[in-house]
């Protein structure tokens, strides 16, 4: 019984670094690509509505990936398959 307390504190623990990670990662991805836009927009004000739909389009791929992490941490939390392969 000690045994799966401590595949389930481990996976726990393992839950909060994919989401923490995630979305610190996607923090800063947005942040950087958001300061870039900006500078390119001051730089050539006759780009920004070609620059402003290619930065939407990337800023929902960088939430896909956080949101992609989430689901798979979210596998682990409530169905989690390393206590299906313990034996009986």
């Amino acid at each position: 019984m000690e045994f799966i307390a401590n595949i389930q504190g481990l996976t726990a623990i393992a839950i909060g670094i994919i989401i923490g990670l995630g979305a610190l990662g996607a923090c800063l991805g947005i942040a950087i690509m958001g300061s870039k836009f900006l500078e390119s927009a001051a730089r050539q004000p006759e780009l920004v509505p070609m620059l402003q739909g290619r930065m939407f389009l990337l800023a929902g791929l960088i939430d896909a990936a956080f949101i992609i992490g989430l689901a798979v941490a979210l596998f682990f939390g409530f169905a989690n398959p390393l206590l299906s392969a313990l034996p009986k």
